[in-house]
């Protein structure tokens, strides 16, 4: 049977944490992970889970709040956001000028 690899959202939620400290956590070999393909962050639900109860990293915040969250939105969306505005500045153009 295969194992359940869960990603960073999932073990953010399981652990609440933020997904920014989950990848720092990662990073730092406090929270076993694994790349798949090299580019793509993944946790054994096992794992994780056997960590949840035990786990109090230094200065970790089990809830966020309003601004943490619009941060991590941001943080993790900036490129559909960015993209946004630029196809919407094209198309003012385009009809601006038609």
């Amino acid at each position: 049977m295969a194992e359940k690899l869960i990603n960073i959202r999932e073990t953010a939620e399981i652990l609440g944490l933020t997904e920014k400290q989950v990848i720092d956590l990662s990073g730092e070999g406090k929270i076993p992970a694994y790349k798949i393909g090299g580019e793509f962050l993944r946790f054994r639900l096992d794992q994780i889970q056997s960590l949840k109860d035990n786990f109090h990293p230094e200065g970790s915040q089990p809830k966020q709040n309003f601004r943490e969250q619009l941060l991590d939105f941001f943080y993790f969306n900036d490129f559909y956001i960015l993209t946004l505005i630029i196809i919407l500045v094209v198309l003012l153009f385009i009809f601006k000028h038609k």
